[in-house]
């Protein structure tokens, strides 16, 4: 029987990290070896990456409205220097590069910011983010080069012009500022370049770089980051599933990674990296998907993302970060294509557009389903992730024996005092990890020991969860353990409800302290047994009716076990000035009172989906739901505990025509490039010989609200889009359709239509693709076509639940101080 010993909690070193800060209007954020603590309290944030110059200023708002919803407390940005002065001495911070604008709706909307300032950013991005002009001036750059610091400090002093009274000391977003990216070798640099910081004026609690790669950090200046990627872009494309990658599936107390960035270093660091003992662990870049390479075009499934965070959970993470949680688009418009290429001199080709990474939220903001299976995690965290902050990880007695242990059950613990959460893994990217049968876990804390479920279980392959030891229910009332997931709580008619989520194949069991009274749902959904250590519950049919009321010497509670495929759907509001519970395939995006410019009605709830209708169930049921705009919301009645509605869209637009102008193509040249001699992509020249077909979309395209998504099933190695004869969009196949997002360029596409060019693969050429997508990009050798065009509107249709209540948050305190002069939007100094 699987055994684990909890560990007690010790406790932390404080006081050694030059970190923290007074407290201000938005309260303190203070980290010592173990943990982050934001206004006195542990605090375990959740954190994506969103770059807002490769986005268009105007749907900021809505984007981070979705982040927000999806679970995140915490955005993270990059500033890239050759974007914000691609001219020297020419600072640009205006439209789509106005990072001031970006951080005040992060501040509106209660979302914390951390601002990755470089200067070199990497990110994709051409130079690393550094301007091409940096290279004439003879400096070293990442280095003390009195030169090279000399050109680093106006920049920096503009950051902090822009980035003004935006700290949390201060009353605003800021919580963190990370110095430089993947630099592994320069401690005394990265310490110069906090100093050079502060001395400009940024001020943060927290201070950051990361620390992959063995990378030595000054130390207590810097807070180092880790993370983790399902798959690399930048492997060769006759490798394999990187073995580093396999580690990310075991819990394990080994924080770094020697895979990411190892393109772009000659050689690991001698020495030790950062004194685990002295910091807590903290992730930045836990891969929400993966970025398209010309020679390497990896697939990246939800289940990859969630089983990855997951795990890294269960092994001690109290900082949970994406890259990327948002794609978004190369910027265009500058003298030179901005993003990484062999023409660069760096090791990989990067399509001139796309940086969709096949993130949570796509380039155009469409919905994955990484993001449902995310935000699962993320509402567990936003009720027990303090919680969790404080408690240790422990492995069992008996664990996988290295990196190709596939037999072995892998699983961790972390506990405090009586409670504990038990995390299991048992997916593995491409290695398919087998069922396992006959399991209990065997749990000792402190004062007791705990084996659950009472009957055993089979783990199947592909499963990943938490299961919780010792919950307090509210009011009360304990729970001695569940084999089903915590997914949040909330108060539904003054009383406290816990929704658990059972796991996929497995029928959860509950186990209650003696004494306790239960109330099972009617309808022969549960069955109950009574054992000398109390209760077990064995939950037969969970889902929406599955909803017990349990009583203990303190007082009452409620219980819901909502079916595996339900946790997905499962969403929180606050409109109308109570907690709701909603299960929706649609994202549901709530808007915050007395919102800015370019949002919504007070209490406004928009709900974004691709599908003609949406069925939505409430717990509680709203008071008078409405629809406005042109959807159209019809009640559909009791659904278990819930109450069922559904949501229409307007009619979908016509269908696009597409004309097909020259059938034959020609492939570009195999050519390789960069210093590691990889494949390269085709050149605009070698598009001059690609099969072209014309889109002609329909008059109401963009007749309803949202984005208007073209979907391209081709055949070809690689295409582009075009309207009126420029460059909107790339794309270099893999096996999922390409999507062009084509709102940005309404106008034009109903004028001119789109225009599709689509190269064949080169003979000789080495790409890697998933195995499941080989036969599609071998069939390409020959052929270069459009087999489908289709158009689908990403919809954001409105409700209104009624009046929001006034309630306290980020939305209701006042702007931070010291804005910077007024400029027009438009202005570059």
């Amino acid at each position: 029987m699987p055994t684990a010993r909890g560990r007690v909690p010790l406790p932390p070193l404080t006081g050694h990290l030059a970190m923290g800060g007074p407290a201000g209007a938005a309260g303190t954020v203070e980290v010592d070896s173990v943990k982050l603590s934001r206004d006195g309290r542990p605090w375990l944030p959740v954190m994506g990456e969103f770059h807002f110059s490769r986005y268009r200023a105007a749907d900021w708002r809505e984007e981070l409205l979705k982040m927000r919803a999806g679970g995140l407390d915490t955005v993270a940005t990059y500033l890239f220097w050759n974007q914000h002065e691609e001219c020297r001495g020419v600072h640009r911070f205006d439209g789509d590069l106005d990072v001031r604008r970006f951080l005040l709706l992060c501040h509106e909307l209660g979302l914390a910011a951390v601002a990755r300032i470089g200067p070199w950013a990497h990110g994709e991005c051409r130079n690393g983010g550094f301007p091409d002009w940096l290279a004439e001036t003879g400096c070293r750059p990442r280095t003390d080069d009195p030169a090279y610091l000399a050109l680093v400090r106006p920049y920096y002093a503009r950051i902090a012009h822009e980035l003004r009274g935006l700290s949390c000391q201060e009353g605003g977003p800021l919580v963190a500022v990370q110095i430089e990216n993947e630099l592994y070798d320069q401690p005394g640099h990265l310490a110069t370049l906090r100093r050079l910081a502060q001395e400009a004026g940024l001020r943060a609690p927290l201070w950051t770089a990361t620390a992959w790669g063995n990378a030595q950090l000054p130390r207590d200046v810097l807070l180092p980051l880790y993370g983790g990627y399902p798959e690399a872009f930048w492997a060769d494309a006759s490798a394999g599933w990187a073995r580093e990658m396999r580690r990310h599936y075991f819990f394990t107390p080994i924080r770094d990674d020697h895979a990411i960035g190892a393109d772009l270093r000659d050689a690991t660091p001698a020495g030790s990296g950062p004194d685990d003992a002295r910091h807590p662990f903290a992730t930045c870049e836990l891969g929400g998907g993966m970025a398209i390479a010309y020679h390497r075009r990896p697939l990246v499934p939800a289940a990859d993302v969630a089983a990855l965070a997951l795990t890294k959970l269960g092994s001690g993470s109290v900082w949970q970060g994406y890259y990327l949680y948002h794609g978004c688009s190369q910027r265009q418009g500058l003298r030179l294509p901005n993003q990484e290429s062999h023409a660069t001199g760096y090791p990989n080709d990067l399509p001139r557009v796309t940086y969709d990474f096949q993130a949570p939220l796509g380039e155009f903001g469409q919905v994955r389903p990484s993001f449902a299976a995310l935000r699962a995690q993320h509402l567990f965290l936003r009720e027990w992730g303090g919680e969790l902050a404080t408690l240790p990880s422990a492995l069992p007695e008996e664990r996988p024996a290295g990196l190709d242990d596939r037999e072995t059950l892998r699983w961790a613990v972390r506990s405090g005092g009586e409670r504990a959460f038990v995390f299991v893994n048992n997916h593995q990217p491409h290695e398919p990890l087998p069922d396992h049968h006959g399991v209990r876990f065997t749990v000792e804390l402190p004062g007791r020991t705990v084996t659950f479920p009472a009957a055993p279980v089979t783990v199947p392959t592909g499963a990943h969860f938490v299961w919780p030891v010792g919950l307090d229910l509210g009011g009360g009332v304990r729970l001695d353990w569940a084999s089903a997931q915590p997914v949040t709580r909330l108060t539904v008619d003054g009383l406290p409800l816990t929704v658990l989520g059972a796991t996929a194949g497995i029928t959860p069991q509950l186990g209650f302290p003696a004494g306790t009274r239960l109330r099972l749902p009617e309808g022969g959904l549960a069955r109950r047994e009574e054992t000398p250590d109390g209760t077990v519950v064995t939950v037969t049919e969970p889902g929406t009716g599955a909803l017990f009321d349990v009583a203990g010497p303190g007082g009452r509670a409620r219980l819901l076990v909502l079916a595996a495929a339900q946790v997905p759907l499962v969403q929180r509001l606050r409109a109308g000035g109570a907690d709701s519970l909603v299960l929706c395939a649609g994202l549901l995006v709530e808007d915050a009172p007395g919102a800015g410019q370019g949002g919504g009605e007070p209490g406004e709830v928009r709900v974004h989906t691709e599908a003609a209708e949406v069925e939505l169930r409430f717990l509680p049921a709203p008071a008078a739901p409405a629809a406005f705009g042109p959807a159209t919301l019809e009640p559909g009645g009791a659904d278990g505990a819930f109450t069922r509605f559904t949501l229409r869209a307007p009619a979908a637009p016509g269908a696009p025509r597409v004309a097909c102008l020259r059938e034959r193509a020609r492939a570009a040249p195999a050519r390789t490039g960069g210093p590691a001699g990889r494949a390269s992509a085709p050149t605009d020249a070698d598009f001059a010989h690609a099969a072209v077909h014309h889109v002609t979309l329909p008059p109401d395209t963009f007749a309803a609200e949202g984005e208007a998504l073209l979907r391209v099933r081709y055949t070809g190695d690689a295409a582009r889009a075009y309207v009126a004869g420029r460059l909107v969009a790339d794309h270099f196949w893999y096996g999922p359709d390409w999507e062009i997002g084509l709102r940005a360029h309404a106008e034009e596409a109903l004028v001119h239509g789109v225009e599709l060019r689509v190269l064949p693969l080169a003979a000789g050429s080495e790409v890697y693709v998933d195995p499941s997508a080989r036969a599609g990009l071998d069939a390409a050798r020959t052929t270069a076509r459009v087999d489908r065009v289709s158009l689908h509107p990403l919809h954001r249709l409105r409700l209104r639940l009624g009046h929001p209540a006034p309630r306290d948050g980020a939305a209701h305190r006042p702007p931070p101080t010291g804005r910077p002069a007024h400029r027009s939007p438009s202005a570059a100094d």
